[in-house]
């Protein structure tokens, strides 16, 4: 599979969740088109996080001036595929699909949006090609208390607090998966995020994590990045895969984390009460996506349930 790529563009990581919906249908019969093929190549996704829920004028509004021109047109090659909001952490996800340069993107928002400034990571920051996180700490994003003086963003002016700073780029697909165990005592569920994440006692690899509480339990939110084929982690049962550019990508599956999570938390004495989706699966983003694109469909968040439900 071509085109599963991962664009972030914000402030903040989600914390927000989804009860997923069933794809089976979409994805039975929303077949990717065969001409389609070269717009599957430049296909890039951006989970576009948001401080706002509650309000939802606010998020649609958000929703389509991602997809439009400044005339309110509708910009083609642009869709957003879903909306997912939160109303207890008063945050969403926007899931947008596009054919763009990432790197044309942040020249385009500092020269049009007064006092922005972006810095690159992933596949935009030419040569070195550093990950989200890597680049967060060398900002000094996770500071309490930042000296704007001291950051120099790649594109755009000194950043200013009023403004903040954007980080731009582009990465492999990464899926959030979040696993709600049944408990509200949140040193369980920190003790579950740090053995899960990649670097853990039973790290899953590409795993990022972290433990919230939220609606009268422990959210285990995680983070799944797509991460380049190995034999000597998949096991015996094949992980989900597709590539991009000729090079070959897989992803943790839900299920395994959903069953690695039920046993560290049963060691606790914690069952889990189930598992979410934010958004879609790299297979099933690139299907919808294309599926969108050839119909002409820019507001398909707003149409799903009607085409295929």
């Amino acid at each position: 599979m071509e085109g599963a790529v991962v664009a972030r563009c914000g402030r903040k990581r989600t914390r927000n969740r989804k009860a997923r919906k069933c794809k089976s249908f979409a994805l039975r019969h929303c077949r990717p088109v065969r001409d389609m093929a070269a717009v599957g190549q430049r296909l890039v996704a951006c989970m576009l996080n948001i401080s706002e829920a509650r309000g939802r004028d606010v998020v649609a509004q958000v929703a389509h001036a991602a997809i439009a021109c400044r005339g309110g047109q509708w910009r083609e090659g642009t869709t957003v595929l879903n909306v997912f909001s939160d109303e207890e952490y008063n945050r969403s996800v926007i899931t947008i699909v596009a054919r763009i340069d990432v790197i044309a993107l942040a020249l385009a928002l500092t020269s049009r949006v007064d006092g922005t400034s972006a810095f690159f990571f992933g596949s935009a920051d030419v040569p070195r090609n550093r990950g989200l996180a890597q680049r967060r700490r060398e900002m000094g994003w996770f500071k309490k208390v930042v000296d704007m003086s001291t950051i120099h963003p790649d594109v755009g002016p000194s950043p200013q607090r009023r403004y903040g700073l954007t980080g731009v780029g582009a990465s492999p697909y990464v899926m959030n998966c979040n696993v709600t165990i049944d408990t509200q005592d949140l040193a369980v569920g920190r003790k579950v995020a740090a053995a899960l994440r990649e670097s853990g006692e039973a790290g899953l690899p590409g795993i990022q994590v972290l433990a919230l509480p939220h609606e009268g339990a422990v959210e285990i939110a995680c983070n799944v990045k797509s991460i380049p084929c190995s034999s000597s982690w998949a096991g015996t049962v094949p992980w989900p895969a597709f590539s991009i550019s000729g090079r070959a990508y897989h992803h943790v599956p839900a299920r395994l984390i959903t069953a690695r999570v039920a046993q560290l938390a049963g060691t606790h004495g914690v069952a889990v009460r189930g598992t979410a989706l934010v958004g879609f699966t790299p297979r099933e983003c690139r299907v919808l996506a294309e599926w969108a694109l050839t119909l002409g469909i820019g507001e398909f968040w707003t149409k799903q349930h009607q085409l295929y439900m």
